[in-house]
């Protein structure tokens, strides 16, 4: 046994483990064939960790590892590791764990001039090299960590997928970046813990059958954390802890935003800002999606000047409005272009002659200069980073969809071809962190915000949202979205969202978006839609409805799409039940922005989850655990989604059923039907009213909402006092976060919380004293509302 002051090591199974206590609940496991080596990390913050307590004995066979928290017991003949609790009950068994040698390759067209098919695609423009030659580069290890759970333990998380599959196990699951996919090498259990790998290759997790494993594709040396948290929100702690704090996005991130495939003008993202002002429907922000250079330049960010010449004109008049933009980049940009090559010029492009390389720091830097100069000094507030995955390559096309095990071969080989086979899932990360770096060295007076389709591990900490890629519109495929959601913030990352009312709207062939791309006259497996009509269909209207009330509980709310338009005045017009509940749930948002906008400091400074699987707050219920269309939008609100037709099926037809809703109270507390009051014991379901403008939403009692009437822009001030709405029962309380919204001061303190209790017995809240300040700060004016 070697034993330092940070670590453990010890040779077991034909293996070297090294154990290395990172906090009383946070142990590293790092298992090599030969050696332990300490390489940089993408994922893991490189920062001082604190000595931890530990002690650290072998005996009968065992090495013992001890902190006041968790005991780890390697089994020196076998290999084996029992994660136990420090009195010694078990959490999980690590089995065996091999390590299998294997040639790590790079793929180069060998000095010979490429062979470039340049295809345009669904997914964009796209470089196929056909001359590329394999170069072996070293030496390194796949490798398989196999566990043994308990009968009744869940493991959630590994980030989000296509299946909707809330519980994995019994299921296996391919872990490789792709549309609609964002891998997270991070799984929770019910038992109280999680495992965190510290691997960016592709990854596969196996739970069918006698054996259960997680396959890492290409590493030097198995290498993860335990993080012993108890509860959910307690992994979530430990993951960011090890990951980074989520930053804290602006306050106009949490309002609404308008987005379509696409709008073409700077004119025209002006006018729909001023509509919206003009219906006094709220608003924060209009998003520019592709397309917005010169034709043939695809992926260059120079603005096309017949069409946006005026760009800075119309986005000032947008501020003045109070409203905000985002424009979409994309990583590959077409050759002749200017952008491109600059990077060709510099050698920053990948082997696909397309796609610069995000692992290059001075290569992010160029991009950001770019960007800059192309776009953020043209006005534009925020980004929308497009296709980060950002190879699919045959998989994003033909009219079958392939076998789960063929598509992962299939697209994580063109991510292997392209980047070292090792971070073959860390592009967008790469991508984030240069976007985000490079900003803040520029403007520390405005928040950095990124949506983007694809990410990884540890990057909230760079202000990206990440959102579930190109949808279909059905009903089947809103649900899957739910869980697809909550497996995400079970995977530690509070940023997600979707298209409300899914991106592809119709089920035909693949018709010219105004992109130049050649008419594909075969159908596409993705791009199935069910409302060929578009908001013309009430079937697809009420489709939209379902799905924005249920996106107006999510970290972003917003709209997007191809096929149909998305703006509210497509739904009919005040008076008509499509757009007055569409109405209803925008304003609801803005009601809710102190509750919402509290919720993002908590992100940030409590490592909080604003979109919350009811594993978070109610892990003893086991009824709950079963819940999959349900979750908690802070600690106040459960958030019954609405997910099977009501009125209208495809083509209008009409759908006759009762306009209710089946929902599922958790156990422990009470429960108040939002919209009506009526009150409710935990631990039952109950069958409540859900016409088109209403989704079930239940307040738990004790709960404390501040809320704010008539805004239409989230940073506004509103001109009455916020109302305190409080909902007795139980004792309660709630802490009031405030800032300047949009600059980076509060990491110097410039921020102000006011803590509110509810006292039950006496019947009272308590307004705690405002701790803090910032410029600007207004007079604290509040009205207490107890809800009865």
């Amino acid at each position: 046994m070697i034993k330092t002051e940070s670590y453990v090591q010890e040779a077991a199974g034909g293996m070297v483990y090294r154990l290395i206590p990172v906090t009383e609940e946070i142990i590293r496991c790092v298992i090599g064939k030969e050696e332990i080596r300490e390489p940089e990390s993408l994922i893991i913050e490189k920062k001082d960790y604190p000595e931890v307590a530990f002690e650290a004995e072998e005996k009968e066979g065992r090495l013992n590892v001890r902190t006041k928290k968790v005991l780890v017991s390697l089994n020196l003949s076998e290999g084996c590791v029992e994660w136990k609790h420090a009195d010694g009950s078990k959490w999980c068994t690590q089995n065996k764990a091999d390590l299998t040698k294997i040639d790590v390759v790079r793929y180069t067209t060998g000095g010979e001039k490429p062979i470039i098919n340049r295809v345009k695609t669904v997914d964009g423009e796209r470089n196929f090299i056909q001359n590329l030659k394999p170069e072996k580069v070293r030496e390194g290890y796949r490798a398989r960590v196999f566990f043994d759970w308990n009968e009744e333990e869940e493991i959630h998380g590994l980030g989000q997928a296509e299946e909707g599959i809330y519980n994995y196990r019994g299921h296996n699951q391919y872990l490789y970046q792709h549309n609609m996919r964002i891998p997270m090498p991070l799984f929770v259990s019910t038992e109280g813990y999680g495992i965190l790998f510290d691997c960016c290759s592709l990854m596969t997790f196996n739970d069918e059958g006698r054996e259960s494993y997680l396959f890492l594709d290409t590493v030097e040396q198995i290498d993860y954390y335990f993080m012993g948290g108890g509860s959910m929100d307690g992994i979530i702690r430990d993951y960011r802890y090890l990951t980074g704090k989520a930053q804290m996005l602006p306050k106009w991130a949490y309002g609404y935003i308008q987005s379509k495939e696409q709008y073409y003008t700077a004119k025209e993202l002006e006018e729909i800002v001023r509509h919206y002002r003009e219906l006094n429907v709220p608003l924060d922000c209009v998003v520019q999606d592709w397309n917005t250079w010169d034709p043939g330049n695809w992926g260059e960010k120079i603005l096309d000047q017949s069409r946006y010449g005026d760009n800075k004109e119309c986005i000032n008049r947008i501020h003045e409005m109070h409203a905000h933009t985002m424009v979409s980049v994309w990583p590959n940009m077409n050759a002749g272009g200017k952008n491109h090559q600059e990077f060709f010029d510099a050698g920053y492009l990948l082997y696909d002659y397309a796609t610069y390389d995000a692992f290059n720091e001075k290569a992010r830097e160029m991009y950001w200069k770019q960007a800059k100069e192309g776009l953020f000094d043209q006005g534009f507030d925020s980004w929308w980073c497009d296709s980060t995955e950002p190879f699919s390559g045959p998989d994003w096309g033909g009219a079958v969809k392939r076998e789960p095990w063929e598509r992962f071969l299939m697209v994580g080989g063109e991510h292997k071809k392209y980047l070292d086979p090792a971070v073959a899932n860390a592009f967008a990360l790469e991508h984030a962190k240069g976007i985000y770096e490079n900003q803040r060295k520029d403007r520390e007076d405005m928040r950095v915000l990124n949506l983007t389709r694809s990410g990884y591990a540890s990057g909230q900490k760079y202000a990206a949202m990440l959102w579930s890629g190109d949808t279909c519109a059905d009903w089947e495929n809103l649900k899957i979205q739910l869980v697809e959601g909550l497996n995400m913030g079970l995977s530690g990352y509070p940023y997600w969202t979707l298209d409300i009312g899914a991106f592809f709207t119709v089920a035909d062939k693949w018709q010219n978006r105004g992109c130049g791309c050649n008419t594909d006259p075969e159908p596409k497996w993705f791009w199935q839609g069910k409302y060929n009509e578009g908001v013309k269909d009430k079937g697809y209207c009420e489709l939209y409805t379902r799905w924005l009330q249920m996106g107006t509980f999510l970290p972003m709310f917003r709209s997007h799409g191809t096929d149909t338009p998305r703006e509210i005045w497509n739904f009919g017009e005040k008076g008509t039940m499509f757009y007055d509940a569409i109405e209803k749930f925008i304003k609801l948002r803005y009601h809710l922005m102190p509750y919402i906008y509290s919720l993002a400091g908590a992100v940030h400074f409590e490592d909080y989850t604003i979109m919350r699987s009811l594993l978070f707050d109610f892990p003893e219920d086991r009824e709950a655990r079963k819940v999959e269309n349900e979750f908690m939008f802070g600690p106040s609100l459960l958030v019954c989604a609405v997910t099977e037709p009501m009125y209208y099926g495809p083509e209008s037809t009409p759908v006759d059923r009762e306009k209710t809703w089946k929902c599922y109270l958790p156990a422990g507390t009470g429960w108040y039907d939002y919209w009506t009051n009526e009150k409710y014991k935990g631990g039952q379901y109950v069958t409540v009213e859900a016409p088109i403008d209403r989704i079930p939403v239940f307040v738990k009692a004790g709960a404390v909402i501040p809320v704010a009437d008539g805004l239409v822009y989230a940073q506004q001030e509103p001109k009455k006092p916020i109302q305190l709405m409080v909902y007795p029962g139980a004792d309660g309380e709630f802490v009031l976060y405030e800032d300047e919204g949009n600059n980076y001061n509060f990491e110097n303190g410039a921020y102000a919380i006011t803590k509110l209790v509810w006292d039950e017995s006496a019947g009272r809240l308590n307004i705690g004293e405002r701790e803090g300040s910032f410029p600007g700060m207004r007079e604290a004016v509040y009205q207490t509302v107890i809800v009865k």
